[in-house]
């Protein structure tokens, strides 16, 4: 059956790369790391082929050390004088050695004098090759005939390099062209060491300043009132923002898709289902509405007798909720309202603050003004995570390996809890007073932490070291909170007294 390509001369977003040369670059990659099969139906799909047949030949002939040939071939290749001259001069070099390490000293001053010297390059190095008929130890020759080999794959690949890659693809090109790339991340990026088993590994979070959402890209106005909350869905479609005044849910970039009215009192706090298809808001020592994305409308209402609610998130599997209230107790649902368990003793304040491990089995609230209740739902077993200063706010990492902690001393603890709970890193520089100020974690591997700040500005450090990388200016009141898209990790949003939320981009 005969197929017909039609193969666009050029690629990329933004139109700057020749296909044909895009796709041998790949092909080479995919033979040098040993993929013969998959290189070989590369060429076939794309009819595009690595080497024309003259190429493959002239590298054949220079890896038998047939040099006579393999010059002839390459004065067809269209060279330019200087490369052409350049690459005849490495080729009669090897032919020269090879001459050397076989005795044959006859052979080696004619194609010293005759072939390379008329050359007229490098002259420095052709007196070099002439001493070395003198003495062999002014120059290092192989002796044995896998070197030999190995030095001829060193001359096609030093070959490779030299000619234009329409001509022949260098070795290695396409990893060439990654290490160049991290070479500049290298530049302007914090790379921070990780010790893992004895092992030293070194992880670039691509953290040049261009690629962190630091350009105000829109401005949402629509609220009118302070901007408490906000949080991005687990796909990163949906924006949802809390308010003095309403609850909003946004999406696309970024227009108004719900007001949420039912609230009696100021909504503290939302959280979004496994799914996104729900949404959780709680009204502040009010109750928890449970929301449809799509339509908008409130599903169920959860409610505490004698008691408001100040708090709310979903279980991992997206069947059940749990909620922390006034009297300082913990209360898990099914999704229709009937109560699964209920936690009670001093293990909530009336604060919003609480969150659950991604496998479901442990709860994290804030029991006491500096101290965090860790409970752990099977084995019935609380752990304390003490500070000596205020806790404002808390936020558990997606692995849930992390926990940040902010501090009324305008600190940012960053937990670990894996094995003895303790604090790895802290972050400075943001303000705090008055009010609370939520951070978040963010970017590739989740290696950036972002926070609101009482200046008006987003601060941005790097996750491992605490080095405080942004400062974004753009609100005019104080920013509560900050949220970064967990699939776009080039957006993320703030929320400001100032009644906006600002999309931030690169």
């Amino acid at each position: 059956m005969a197929r017909t390509f039609i193969i666009d001369e050029m690629v990329g977003s933004r139109g700057l790369i020749r296909r044909d040369e895009f796709v041998k670059i790949i092909t080479s990659a995919l033979y040098s790391l040993g993929y013969g099969k998959a290189g070989a139906l590369l060429e076939e799909e794309s009819q595009i082929k690595l080497h024309p047949s003259s190429v493959t030949s002239f590298m054949q002939l220079v890896l038998e050390g047939k040099w006579d040939d393999s010059i002839t071939i390459l004065r067809e290749f269209g060279l330019s004088p200087e490369t052409k001259k350049c690459a005849t001069f490495v080729i009669l070099e090897q032919k020269y050695l090879e001459h050397l390490q076989s005795g044959n000293t006859k052979d080696a001053l004619l194609t010293l004098r005759n072939e390379i010297s008329p050359l007229c390059i490098n002259t420095n190095r052709v007196h070099q090759l002439a001493a070395c008929l003198v003495s062999h130890s002014q120059i290092i020759i192989p002796s044995t005939e896998t070197i030999f080999v190995s030095s001829r794959q060193e001359i096609l690949e030093n070959l490779q390099k030299l000619l234009p890659a329409e001509v022949i693809v260098p070795e290695r090109r396409l990893e060439q062209l990654v290490e160049q790339a991290l070479d500049r991340q290298r530049e302007s990026c914090v790379f921070h060491n990780i010790l893992d088993s004895g092992l030293s590994l070194y992880i670039d979070h691509r953290c040049e300043s261009h690629q962190i959402p630091s350009e105000n890209i829109q401005v949402l106005q629509a609220h009118g009132g302070e901007v408490w909350y906000v949080q991005f869905s687990h796909n990163g479609k949906y924006l949802a923002s809390a308010a003095t005044d309403r609850m909003t849910l946004k999406s696309g970039r970024v227009c108004l898709k719900h007001l949420l009215a039912g609230h009696n009192k100021l909504v503290c706090t939302v959280s979004w289902s496994p799914d996104d298809s729900q949404l959780l808001t709680c009204g502040l020592e009010e109750v928890v509405r449970r929301w449809d994305v799509q339509s908008g409308k409130c599903l169920h209402v959860y409610e505490n007798l004698g008691t408001a609610l100040v708090s709310c998130g979903w279980f991992p599997d997206g069947k059940g909720v749990f909620c922390g209230a006034t009297d300082k107790s913990i209360c898990i649902w099914y999704l229709d309202g009937r109560e699964e368990e209920c936690w009670r003793g001093h293990r909530t304040l009336q604060t919003s603050e609480m969150a659950i491990t991604n496998d479901g089995k442990s709860l994290l609230s804030l029991c006491q003004d500096s101290a965090i209740v860790f409970l752990d739902r099977q084995a019935k077993f609380e752990r304390l995570i003490e500070e000596d200063q205020a806790i404002t706010s808390f936020s558990l990492s997606k692995d849930s390996k992390f926990l940040l902690v902010n501090l009324a001393n305008e600190e940012i603890h960053l937990w670990s809890l894996e094995g003895d709970f303790k604090v790895i890193c802290t972050n400075k520089g943001h303000k705090r007073s008055r009010f609370v100020v939520r951070s978040c974690f963010g970017g590739i591997e989740q290696g950036f932490i972002a926070s609101g700040s009482e200046d008006s500005q987003v601060y941005i450090w790097h996750r491992s070291t605490g080095e405080l990388l942004l400062t974004l200016p753009g609100h005019s009141g104080a920013v509560n909170c900050v949220s970064w898209n967990p699939c776009n990790l080039h957006m993320m949003a703030s929320a400001s007294d100032d009644r906006n939320v600002i999309i931030w981009g690169c």
